[in-house]
C-alpha cells in the first residue's frame, strides 16, 4: 500500500520550487526606470534610439536606465546593489555579468538595479565622463526612490564586472565628487555605497589613493588575469594603508570574464559566489 505521507525530500523540493518560481517572477516583472525623465543632459535627442540587444549584450546605450530586480517580498532584507556588468564599454554584458548577478542578489533577499550605462569606445559621441555621469546618477536614484523599493538607504551597495567594476570603482573612491550636467533635487543626495563589491576590475578602478571614508570592499580576481588581478592587488594595499575593511580572493587559474561561474570549467570559479555570501553575512550587511 502507498503511503499518503509526503517524504521529507519532497517537502524541500516543493519549498526550492516555489522560492525560484518567485524570484523568476520578479525577474519577469522587472521594471526600467530612465535615469534622467527626459534623457540624458546634453543629449535629450537621443533617448528614443533603440538599443541593440542579442544574445547576452546589449549596446547603443543613449538613454541610460537602470532594471529593477526585486526581492521577493518573503525573504526581502531592505539591502540594495546597483549591478555594473562589463563589457570594455564596447557592450554591455547585460545576462551574464547583469540579470544573473541580479538573481544571485535575489536569493539573498537583495533588491538589484541592473545599469545600463553609456559607452564611449562604442561610440566616440562620449567620454568617460559620461559612464561617470551614469553611475553617479544612478546611486542618487535608487536612494531617491527608496521608499518606494523598500530599500534601507544606509545599505546601498554597488557591484561591478571588469569595465563595469571600473564604474563601480568610480563612485566608490570618488563619491564626494559631482558629475551633475544639470542638477535637480536627485542630485543633491549622496552617491556613496555603503559597500562595494568589484569581480575582476580594470585598472581605471585604481584611484590615486583611497581615503578612510571609502566604502569596505569585496573583490576577486584569477591570478592569471593579465589585465585586471593588477588592479585588485593594488585596491588590496591601498585599503589596508587606510585600514578600510577588504576582502580579496584571488584564484589561480581562471582568466579574465567568468561571470557568475556557471560557465567556468574550474570548480572554485563554480562556487565563488558563495565566498561573496559569506562576506555579506559576516560583514552584518543581510543578518
Amino acid at each position: 500500500m502507498r503511503s499518503n505521507k509526503s517524504s521529507p525530500l519532497s517537502f524541500l523540493l516543493c519549498f526550492f520550487f516555489l522560492f525560484a518560481t518567485s524570484i523568476i517572477k520578479a525577474q519577469d516583472s522587472a521594471t526600467v526606470i530612465p535615469l534622467w525623465q527626459n534623457g540624458a543632459p546634453g543629449f535629450e535627442s537621443k533617448k528614443n534610439i533603440p538599443e541593440e540587444a542579442k544574445d547576452w549584450w546589449v549596446k547603443h546605450v543613449h538613454n541610460p536606465s537602470i532594471t529593477v530586480y526585486p526581492a521577493p517580498k518573503n525573504i526581502a532584507t531592505g539591502v540594495s546593489v546597483v549591478i555594473c556588468p562589463g563589457g570594455g564599454f564596447h557592450t554591455l554584458v547585460f545576462t551574464a555579468e547583469g540579470k544573473d548577478a541580479a538573481v544571485y542578489l535575489n536569493s539573498l533577499g537583495i533588491t538589484a538595479f541592473v545599469l545600463k550605462y553609456r559607452l564611449f569606445r562604442e561610440d566616440s559621441m562620449y567620454t568617460d565622463e559620461n559612464p561617470k555621469q551614469d553611475i553617479f546618477r544612478a546611486m542618487r536614484l535608487v536612494r531617491s526612490r527608496a521608499k518606494e523599493f523598500n530599500i534601507d538607504t544606509a545599505k546601498i551597495g554597488v557591484m561591478g564586472f571588469s569595465a563595469g567594476g571600473e564604474v563601480a570603482g568610480w563612485v566608490s573612491y570618488h563619491y564626494q565628487e559631482s558629475h551633475a550636467v544639470k542638477p535637480d533635487a536627485v542630485d543633491a543626495l549622496s552617491a556613496r555605497p555603503s559597500f562595494q563589491i568589484l569581480i575582476y576590475p580594470g585598472p581605471l578602478a585604481v584611484p590615486d589613493a583611497v581615503t578612510a571614508t571609502a566604502p569596505p570592499s569585496f573583490m576577486l580576481v584569477a591570478n592569471d588575469d593579465e589585465c585586471c588581478s593588477e588592479p585588485v592587488i593594488k585596491l588590496l594595499q591601498m585599503h589596508r594603508k587606510v585600514k578600510v575593511p577588504v576582502e580579496v580572493h584571488i584564484y589561480t587559474v581562471g582568466n579574465h570574464g567568468f561571470n557568475m561561474g556557471k560557465r567556468s570549467t574550474f570548480n572554485s570559479l563554480k562556487t565563488w559566489p558563495d565566498r561573496l555570501t559569506d562576506w555579506i553575512k559576516d560583514t552584518g550587511i543581510v543578518k
